[in-house]
């Protein structure tokens, strides 16, 4: 419950600074293309893996009934809906959030959190707003470039492997979605965002002692990321259900 509280109190602090001047857009550029551009390789090999891995299960446990037909089908919804967002959000959320909570721990350690206050400056403004911002705009589109690489490489083990051609894995998988299949996965992605730079900076800022405390820190964003995630999913998918 305290993280919970004092979350919810740097969210607040976090989006009540954003529409203040200056508005930092030179930092959230550069929070875009570190959280973005330098996680894209593990993004790419998480869904590639994934979807492979998931052509082969599926494939093989249709296969027992005589309904390899519908790998396509499966594998597509489970891939939008779910999968696609959920793996990115924790392979991805492991590095961003923990990053961030050892970055912002250092400064915390090293009192210059402590600087910026004295400087007339907003730690919030400077440090946590961009890093939430970034997040919450970088992890959809990464959501967005796992799914297709999920599919491609679902329908590369699906000829290999099972016997049905990419054209038609594809074509039954796209026929099988509907809207609502890819903007509750790409709704999903905006709140983990916004979970893994929150909970991620929210254990930076309190660190405190040696550097020690930093370690203990990312540790802890790593687990309560996670966990928070799952959580959200959950909740969303009811939610997205209901609609």
């Amino acid at each position: 419950m305290g993280t919970l509280g004092s979350a919810s109190l740097l969210t607040a602090q976090a989006f009540r600074s954003l529409f203040r001047r200056p508005f930092e857009l030179r930092q959230i550029l550069a929070q875009m293309e570190e959280l973005g551009l330098r996680s894209l390789t593990i993004a790419i090999l998480t869904a590639t893996f994934t979807g492979m891995v998931m052509s082969l299960q599926f494939a093989w446990g249709l296969g027992r009934f005589g309904a390899k037909e519908y790998v396509g089908r499966v594998i597509g919804i489970s891939i939008a809906r779910e999968l696609g967002p959920v793996l990115t959000a924790l392979m991805v959320g492991g590095r961003i959030g923990s990053g961030m909570a050892a970055e912002l721990g250092s400064m915390a350690v090293t009192e210059q959190i402590d600087a910026i206050r004295a400087l007339g400056a907003d730690p919030i403004k400077k440090l946590v707003m961009p890093r939430v911002i970034a997040s919450i705009l970088v992890l959809p589109l990464l959501t967005v470039v796992s799914d297709l690489v999920a599919f491609a490489g679902a329908a590369l083990v699906a000829e290999s492997e099972s016997g049905v051609t990419a054209e038609f894995f594809l074509s039954t998988a796209l026929q099988s979605m509907k809207v609502q299949d890819f903007t509750s996965g790409i709704g999903k992605s905006f709140v983990f965002g916004y979970i893994i730079a929150i909970v991620g900076c929210r254990y930076g800022l309190v660190t405190s002692g040696g550097t020690e405390s930093v370690g203990n820190s990312t540790t802890r964003t790593v687990v309560v990321t996670s966990i928070f995630i799952l959580m959200a999913d959950f909740l969303l998918t009811k939610l997205f259900m209901i609609l």
